[in-house]
C-alpha cells in the first residue's frame, strides 16, 4: 500500500499551518517549503478546505489556516479526504466471484483486520502530534516567530491607553 502524493502533501500543508506562528499561511510559502508547485498544492487543498480541515481567507493578505485545532485533526481525517479508497485488494472491495475460496477465504479477513489496525493507528495521531517539536519544525520550514510587537495581547487596558 502506498499513500498518494496528494495525501502526503496535504499532511505537510497542515503541518506547516500548525507550525505557522502567524496564523495564515500562503500557498506559495507552503509550496516553497516543500518544493512543490502552487498549482499542485491548490488542487490538493481545495477538497481539504471543503472538508473543513482548512479555512481559506481570500484577498491580498489571505492564506490558509487550520479549520480546527491541530489536536482535533487526525491523520486519518486527512486521508479520508485525499484517498479514493483503502482497499488493499479486490477481495476487500468485492467478493471475487471467480475465486474458488470465496466461502472459505481467510485472506479477506486478514486484509480487513490489517486495514482496521492501520486506521486505528492513524486515528490516534493528530496534526499536533506531528508538530510536537514545534521549534524544530518552525526552523526547518523557515518560518519566523512573530516580532514582540506582533505578540501584544490586546486587553481593555490596552484599548483604554490608546484612547
Amino acid at each position: 500500500m502506498r499513500l498518494s502524493k496528494q495525501s502526503n502533501y496535504a499532511i505537510r500543508a497542515l503541518i506547516y499551518c500548525a507550525a505557522n506562528p502567524n496564523g495564515l499561511s500562503r500557498i506559495r510559502d507552503i509550496g516553497d517549503a516543500f518544493g512543490v508547485s502552487e498549482m499542485f498544492l491548490f488542487k490538493i487543498l481545495v477538497p481539504i478546505g471543503r472538508s473543513g480541515l482548512l479555512t481559506t481567507v481570500r484577498g491580498r493578505n489571505g492564506g490558509v489556516r487550520l479549520g480546527a485545532a491541530a489536536d482535533q485533526i487526525t491523520v486519518m481525517d486527512v486521508l479520508r479526504v485525499t484517498e479514493e479508497d483503502f482497499d488493499l485488494s479486490e477481495c476487500v472491495r468485492e467478493r471475487c466471484a471467480h475465486c474458488p475460496l470465496t466461502t472459505h477465504c481467510r485472506y479477506e479477513t486478514a486484509l480487513s483486520d490489517a486495514l482496521r489496525a492501520f486506521t486505528k493507528v492513524l486515528e490516534s495521531y493528530t496534526i499536533a502530534d506531528l508538530v510536537a517539536d514545534r521549534d524544530a519544525v518552525v526552523k526547518t520550514l523557515g518560518l519566523t516567530e512573530p516580532s514582540k510587537q506582533d505578540r501584544v495581547t490586546w486587553t481593555t487596558d490596552n484599548l483604554a491607553a490608546r484612547t
